[in-house]
């Protein structure tokens, strides 16, 4: 295959919501043709995010990428993120709190931007980002006006105007969950943990515990089982 001929470039972390994410565009809109992006920028967790993604992209025969953004390493704070209780989800104070502790500078811009180089390059008409309408209360580039935003610099800086896509946007994570479920998604192999060193979840980070309630409320006692410890 060609680099010209892929249809989509997918940010793949291998959690929940970009897994989805690529199962949906998939079964929904038919793209066959997949170029992941994975990013190596000094996380915690990147050797069990790389696995998730290698695990996934070989599901559905997908191409991967691997990237490293040595810089950025420098940039970030090395911290395990704080635990939480499954009530203090819903404390907006708390968890923008928490969302600082784990925030990458400029993140989801500078790989939206790296993707969208390739885009430009290889005339690929789309950039697929898992972001959910759950953390986007906290998290600022989670937030559909952030992604607008940026499609609107893309009009500028691209020549081939790559419009992003964001297909869990507007869902919580029960959603996005239940959504993974009809979609048939191999959601064994997903990585969302911000702290564990092993290939399981360590059930205590905001990331895990929004996972485990979705989960829950879906009726996955069985994978919670799987994916956590």
């Amino acid at each position: 295959m060609k680099i010209n001929d892929f249809e989509s470039v997918v940010l793949l972390s291998g959690g929940l919501d970009s897994v989805v994410s690529v199962s949906y565009i998939i079964n929904k809109l038919n793209y066959n043709n997949i170029l992941a992006l994975f990013f190596d920028y000094g996380q915690n967790t990147k050797k069990q995010e790389l696995n998730a993604v290698r695990s996934v992209c070989r599901f559905y025969n997908i191409v991967l990428k691997e990237i490293k953004l040595d810089f950025l390493s420098q940039l970030m704070e090395k911290k395990l993120a704080p635990s939480v209780t499954e009530s203090e989800l819903d404390d907006i104070n708390l968890c923008l709190n928490t969302a600082k502790s784990v925030w990458v500078p400029n993140r989801n811009a500078l790989f939206l931007n790296i993707a969208a180089s390739y885009c430009d390059k290889y005339n690929i008409k789309n950039i697929v980002i898992g972001i959910n309408k759950e953390e986007g209360e906290t998290f600022s580039d989670n937030k559909i006006e952030f992604i607008d935003t940026q499609n609107k610099v893309f009009e500028y800086s691209t020549q081939c105007h790559v419009k992003i896509i964001a297909p869990m946007a507007n869902y919580t994570k029960e959603q996005i969950v239940e959504m993974g479920l009809k979609l048939k998604t191999p959601l064994k192999y997903i990585f969302s943990c911000y702290n564990s060193k092993t290939q399981k979840h360590c059930g205590k980070c905001e990331s895990c515990k929004r996972l485990m309630r979705a989960l829950k409320k879906n009726n996955q006692g069985e994978l919670i089982n799987q994916i956590f410890d």
